[in-house]
């Protein structure tokens, strides 16, 4: 029995295909270990949305070819993005990897690694967008904490931004059946899940293509009823497609939380039309009015983009201006990527390196100014918190988050008491930093 090692990189919804992946290679005999030394097959799933994902990708790969020489008869597989937009171009580059498989056709791994022609004759991803979702009864192996579990609700994405490149990797979008999806969620509930985050490129997007035609909100009413989820978290939630009802269905459901991702990406017209994200400063702020007003005690979630062609040092204060208004509790911010193949690679004014690198950190500061002050709010309330484990390091400290802090991207709560993982508890918070906070048990939530 060969041991297949995986190495994921970039968002959950690539964390996804792997547990698709590894579904497949165990029922075709493969056995998972951690151990990349331990593997005979050796396998890098790889994000190329922006230079920096690439360049960590690519340092993979050569970090898995050297594992690889260490051992005979090991081989190398690289999947995800980067394989899908770069696969011709890589075989030449990198002979050391046997397989290549792309967004559209990671399921045929087992068959690629059955075959026996030499290297260079193994096909590649078609250089196309491409992408598959999994079923209900598709094979998972899930890889992270067994309380927690991201559930793809679609594919690909049908907008247009001129920054973006998925929509010409993972191809348009494309939903999963509503009642499938109930049916993994049942699944997920009954082996232990008790948070599921919704993740999709668009997830306001949902069942807008189905017939008949469906919606994100009537995916939540259905998911809610799900016995044994306690939470339900939603993740990319496009700004154009966040509806009344779909705000009304969140306020109403007990276990789905008050928390929102929204990508705005800017708040300046001028960089929002070029970036073509089809909304004004005035709209987005509309926008996140309605959301408030109308799901009270919302966390709310966005991302910028800075240093994006044509953003002088006026439009980049309108932005500063936007996000000490309107108050984010967590905000991530990225450098403009000049990625090739999108309209905005050849846009003029292209912003230097050391600027972007400077006004990242200049919001990054005012932001953590921002979660601090809101952090320091909760000292001395009991919040509920799902214990994840351990601290690493540190025997009598458990971590956890509380339900507007998301897995990987939001801090943690560090938490004083006996709890067990997977348990919900009730924590009295006493020290606030910017990103975490540091609680104490005070009950076993039931």
């Amino acid at each position: 029995m060969e041991k297949v090692h995986f190495l994921t990189l970039g968002c959950p919804k690539n964390l996804a295909d792997s547990e698709l992946m590894l579904g497949a290679l165990t029922q075709a005999g493969f056995q998972v270990t951690l151990d990349p030394e331990d593997a005979q097959v050796l396998v890098v799933n790889t994000c190329a949305f922006i230079e920096a994902a690439k360049r960590e990708s690519l340092d993979a790969i050569v970090e898995a070819a050297e594992v690889k020489k260490r051992g005979d008869g090991k081989r190398l597989v690289v999947a995800g993005c980067l394989s899908q937009r770069y696969g011709a171009e890589l075989r030449e580059k990198l002979p050391e990897v046997d397989v290549f498989v792309g967004t559209g056709n990671f399921l045929d791994l087992p068959d690629l690694l059955r075959r026996t022609e030499p290297v260079e004759s193994r096909p590649v991803p078609y250089p196309g967008a491409a992408h598959l979702l999994g079923k209900a009864d598709s094979a998972r192996v899930r890889s992270g904490e067994f309380f927690t579990s991201y559930l793809k609700v679609s594919e690909g994405c049908n907008h247009r931004c001129s920054f973006c490149i998925i929509p010409k990797i993972r191809g348009p979008h494309e939903s999963r059946p509503l009642d499938d999806l109930v049916a993994e969620a049942r699944s997920l509930a009954a082996s232990g899940v008790r948070e599921i985050n919704l993740i999709a490129q668009d997830l306001t997007a949902y069942g807008r293509d189905l017939t008949p035609p469906s919606s994100l909100a009537e995916l939540l009413r259905k998911l809610s009823a799900v016995e044994g989820i306690r939470w339900i978290r939603l993740l990319y939630c496009y700004p154009n497609f966040v509806t009344d009802e779909l705000l009304e269905t969140i306020a109403s459901l007990p276990n789905v939380l008050n928390y929102i991702d929204i990508p705005l990406q800017h708040a300046d017209d001028g960089i929002l039309r070029a970036m073509r994200r089809e909304r004004s400063g005035a709209a987005l702020r509309t926008l996140l009015d309605r959301v408030r007003a109308r799901i009270p005690g919302v966390t709310l979630r966005t991302s910028f983009i800075v240093g994006f062609p044509g953003e002088d040092d006026a439009a980049f204060g309108r932005l500063m201006s936007f996000v000490r208004e309107n108050q984010f509790d967590r905000v991530g911010v990225f450098t403009y990527s000049q990625e090739d193949n999108t309209s905005a690679c050849s846009l003029p004014k292209q912003v230097p390196d050391r600027v972007k690198r400077a006004r990242r950190a200049e919001l990054m500061e005012v932001q953590a100014e921002i979660s601090l002050r809101k952090n320091r709010i909760l000292v001395g309330r009991e919040v509920e918190v799902l214990v994840e484990g351990p601290m690493p390091g540190r025997a009598t400290r458990m971590r956890g988050r509380t339900s507007g802090q998301a897995p990987e991207i939001d801090g943690a709560v560090v938490l004083k008491g006996e709890a067990e993982p997977g348990e919900f508890v009730r924590a009295r918070i006493e020290r606030a930093f910017s990103y975490d906070l540091h609680a104490r048990v005070t009950e076993a939530v039931v």
